[in-house]
Formats: structure tokens, sequence, C-alpha cells
């Protein structure tokens, strides 16, 4: 059609901030799509302190966080799939 322009959605899988609160961590992409997933989801995140929380630091060319003190990676893109951590054996 004459006249009309449309622009292609840029999409963006890059973190741009993380947040949590009791039950949920939220991660802030760079598109500004937002992704809240259970922290049931991730037993390391859920039986980390705060403190070790908010020590995350983004990898992956930014596609990825790292939380050094408690040895765990997410992906956006397991993320955005839905992909829960595998289980992990106790000892």
């Amino acid at each position: 059609m004459l006249g009309m322009t449309t622009s292609a959605v840029k999409v963006d899988e890059r973190v741009k901030n993380v947040s949590f609160d009791e039950d949920l961590i939220t991660v802030f992409l760079m598109d500004g799509r937002v992704i809240s997933v259970p922290l049931v989801w991730y037993p390391r995140l859920l039986n980390a302190t705060p403190e070790q929380r908010k020590e995350w630091e983004i990898c992956g060319g930014g596609y990825g966080l790292h939380w050094e003190a408690i040895d765990e990676d997410l992906s956006t893109a397991g993320m955005l799939r839905g992909a829960p951590a595998p289980n992990v054996p106790t000892a």
C-alpha cells in the first residue's frame, strides 16, 4: 500500500536488569520484554541469600546471567522457553 510504512520489531534478548521478590526472578530484556520465572525452578537461587542473589553478572555476550557465589548460570533463551534447572542431586 502506498503511503503506509511499517517498521520491524527488533528482538534483543540481551539482559538489561534483574530483580527478585520472594517467589520470582524477573529479567528485563533490552527489547523491553520482561520474563518472570518462579524461583523454585532454580534451587540454587531459591536457597541463596538476598545478598547472593544481588551479586549477578551478565555473561554470554549479554544473553546469560552468572552468580559466582552459588555457581548458577541462566540464559535468556532457556527462561523464554520456560526451561527450569535440571534436578540437582542432593548429598
